[in-house]
């Protein structure tokens, strides 16, 4: 697409006064209408989401997308392009490297990744099957990280970190949740599978979510006792799911002990928010039970 070429100042611009001084206009039509100020990064990011939702669109319908008048929006995407934020390539944009970077790092709990990196190979290498540890993040799984055995093909495609919140992990997460997290209306038998989970320490998935692909999942607690991730394991459908969420409850207390060495409490931080003990590592709930009594 051709820039249209600017003409030339008679006098420099004054600068911003304020954050008013760089928003967006208040009559944009679409989501983003009805808040005069609007600030010039509502529109950037709103830019950014519709560029991973679109793949590959040109500036129009991001900015019919985004509400945006087109000049603005071509503007901003101009802009992002050069900080790396989205990549041009013939009037289209796509989510650019610089993104990835900063996505690629993200994590809810301070040192998450670094302490379930070795843990996570070691689980794959123990059981020959691919190893993901994955978070629940408004209402969706999110894969972090996941490791494969060299000689076996990967049931997990690289391209898509994002699931529905009904994979094994996020069934093992939401039934620890506390309050429980926004998923929108779950099925009438979910409160009792939660209750199942709760109480094995484990939930599962048999072709749920892929055709020929098997999950056990396995809460992973932090120092605290309370869980923020999820450790499974995506098999076919031949193997003991139960065995194989034994085998991750030893991972994911490994990677409990790497979050405790690496995280140190805040005297002065507020209480996280109350939640049930996850069961005790090799034994369910009722088991545990039995043992306290």
């Amino acid at each position: 697409m051709h820039r249209p070429e600017r003409a030339p100042a008679t006098a420099p611009a004054p600068p911003p006064t304020g954050p008013l001084d760089t928003a967006l206009p208040a009559g944009a039509g679409g989501p983003l209408s009805g808040a005069a100020g609007r600030g010039v990064l509502e529109g950037a990011f709103a830019l950014l989401d519709a560029v991973q939702q679109e793949q590959d669109a040109g500036v129009t319908a991001l900015a019919e997308v985004c509400g945006l008048p087109k000049t603005t929006a071509y503007r901003l995407l101009d802009q992002l392009a050069e900080l790396g934020a989205v990549e041009r390539s013939a009037g289209r944009y796509r989510i650019g490297p610089g993104m990835f970077r900063l996505g690629h790092d993200w994590q809810p709990y301070p040192g998450l990744r670094a302490a379930a990196r070795r843990p996570l190979r070691r689980l794959t290498a123990v059981t020959g099957t691919t190893v993901a540890l994955a978070v629940l993040h408004r209402g969706q799984t999110l894969v972090l990280d996941w490791a494969a055995p060299a000689d076996a093909p990967c049931p997990l495609p690289d391209d898509q970190p994002v699931w529905p919140w009904y994979t094994a992990a996020g069934k093992a997460l939401a039934a620890w949740a506390h309050p429980g997290p926004a998923l929108g209306p779950p099925p009438r038998t979910w409160p009792d599978e939660a209750a199942r989970i709760r109480e094995s320490g484990a939930a599962y998935d048999h072709e749920e979510v892929l055709e020929g692909v098997c999950c056990a999942a396995v809460p992973v607690a932090a120092a605290d006792g309370l869980p923020v991730a999820a450790l499974c394991v995506l098999t076919g459908p031949g193997h003991r799911l139960e065995r194989l969420a034994d085998t991750s409850r030893r991972a994911a207390s490994a990677i409990t002990a790497g979050l405790g060495r690496r995280h140190t409490p805040r005297h002065d931080a507020p209480p996280r928010p109350a939640a049930p003990a996850l069961p005790a590592v090799g034994r369910t709930s009722r088991e545990a039970g039995r043992g306290a009594r």
